[in-house]
C-alpha cells in the first residue's frame, strides 16, 4: 500500500488493542467486530503483507464515521482516522473505490452534491433574494443543509435577524469539499474544491458557518493545503453562545428536559466543547448523556445513509435510547446531517430539535 510511513505504524500498532471497542458508534450498531478499529487495522496489515487485495476489504474501510472515537480514546496516542482516509485517496486513485461511492463522486461533479439533487429548494433561494447582497458578513449554508434541511438555513436565518446581525447568504454558495475529503481523502480533487469555496469566502471579513463538518474542514484541512481564506471563521454554535452572553439574544427556558448530541468536528476536532452548553443551559433544564463531549456516540449522517442507510437507521436509534435513559423528552442537535438522521427514526414521546429552531423557540 501506498499510504504514509506512519498510517503503516498505526496498523500495525492498532491491531493488537480492543480499549476504543465501546466507542464505535458503527461497532455498536451492527455488533460485528469487523466494524472496531482494531480489526480494520488487522485486515489492511494483511493488505499491506499481500495476503488480501484492497478491493476485497475497502467495503470495510467505507463503514468508518471518520468520527475519531477511537483516536480520542487511544491510550498509546494512535490515530486510526488517519489511515482509513489514507487508504481510501488510495483505493480511488487505484480504480478500487466501491461503484456506490463512484457514484456519490459523480454526484459531486454533475451536480455538486453527493445527492444527485439538481435543484436548489426554494427556501433558499428565497433567504438568499432576501437578504442584503452586499455585507461583511456571510452565513454559509453548506451542502447537506441545503439539500436534505432547507429549514435549518430559513431558522438559522432567523436567529441572525432576530439578533440584529446584518449578513448575507450566496445564492450559489460553493460547495466546502467536506464531503469528497470524507469520499476520498486528501485528493487533489478535494483540495481544487476548498479553494474555490476558500476564494469565495475571502470576499468577506466574516463567515459564520452552519454544519460543523463545513467549518471542520475550512479551519483545519484549508491551513493544511495552503488555501486559509482571509477572514474570520466560526461555527453557527459559538456564535449563537456569544450572541446570548453578549445580551444580544435573550432567551428563556422552555419547560421540557433536554439532552445535547454533540458534534464531534465541534468538540474532537474544533475544541468547541463548552460553548453549546451555553445556549443549551439558557435554553433548557440540560440533562447530559452518559457519553457527552469528548466521549460523545456519533448519531448518523445523510451521506453515509446513501450506501447504509439500515446501519444508519441503528445507529440512530441507539443514540436516541441513550437519549431517553436520562429522562430528556427533547433532543436539540448541533450537526444538520446528524439532526436529518436521528429526525427520520424519532421515537414518538420524544421531540427534537436543531440549534436555530431551539433558539427560537426560546425567544
Amino acid at each position: 500500500m501506498l499510504i504514509s510511513q506512519k498510517s503503516k505504524e498505526t496498523i500495525d500498532a492498532c491491531r493488537f488493542c480492543w480499549m476504543c471497542r465501546h466507542v464505535c458508534p458503527i461497532g455498536n450498531a451492527t455488533g460485528q467486530e469487523r466494524n472496531t478499529a482494531r480489526a480494520r487495522a488487522l485486515t489492511l496489515s494483511l493488505v499491506e503483507r499481500d495476503a488480501a487485495k484492497l478491493s476485497d476489504v475497502i467495503d470495510n474501510v467505507y463503514e468508518c464515521a471518520l468520527c475519531g472515537g477511537c483516536t480520542n480514546n487511544c491510550m498509546t496516542g494512535w490515530d486510526p482516522v488517519k489511515f482509513t482516509k489514507e487508504t481510501r485517496l488510495e483505493a480511488m486513485q487505484n480504480g478500487e473505490a466501491p461503484e456506490y461511492i463512484n457514484k456519490l463522486v459523480d454526484n459531486i461533479a454533475e451536480c455538486g452534491n453527493a445527492y444527485g439533487i439538481k435543484e436548489v429548494p426554494a427556501e433558499i433561494d428565497e433567504i438568499a433574494a432576501a437578504l442584503p447582497t452586499v455585507s461583511d458578513t456571510l452565513l454559509y449554508i453548506g451542502t447537506d443543509v441545503k439539500y436534505k434541511v432547507p429549514e435549518y438555513a430559513v431558522d438559522a436565518a432567523a436567529v441572525l435577524q432576530k439578533a440584529k446581525i446584518n449578513f448575507t447568504v450566496l445564492k450559489n454558495e460553493p460547495d466546502s469539499g467536506a464531503a469528497l475529503d470524507f469520499l476520498v481523502g486528501e485528493a487533489e480533487e478535494a483540495r481544487q474544491t476548498a479553494k474555490a469555496c476558500a476564494d469565495a469566502l475571502s470576499e468577506f471579513k466574516k463567515v459564520i458557518v452552519l454544519d460543523p463538518a463545513d467549518a471542520k474542514i475550512m479551519k483545519h484541512e484549508y491551513k493544511e493545503w495552503d488555501i486559509a481564506p482571509d477572514c474570520e471563521i466560526v461555527t453557527f454554535t459559538k456564535f449563537v453562545a456569544e450572541l446570548i452572553v453578549d445580551g444580544k439574544l435573550t432567551v428563556k427556558k422552555l419547560p421540557i428536559p433536554a439532552t445535547y448530541q454533540d458534534s464531534f468536528a465541534l468538540v474532537r476536532d474544533l475544541d468547541e466543547v463548552e460553548e453549546p452548553r451555553v445556549f443549551m443551559n439558557a435554553c433548557t433544564d440540560l440533562h447530559e448523556m452518559l457519553l457527552n463531549r469528548k466521549e460523545l456516540i456519533w448519531g448518523g449522517n445523510t451521506l453515509m445513509a446513501e450506501y447504509l442507510p439500515e446501519v444508519i437507521k441503528l445507529v440512530s436509534e441507539n443514540r436516541w435510547t441513550n437519549a431517553s435513559h436520562v429522562g430528556a423528552k427533547l433532543l436539540v442537535v448541533a450537526s444538520p446531517s446528524e439532526y436529518a438522521a436521528m429526525s427520520a427514526v424519532k421515537p414518538d414521546d420524544m421531540e427534537i430539535m436543531s440549534v436555530p429552531e431551539l433558539i427560537l423557540a426560546s425567544l
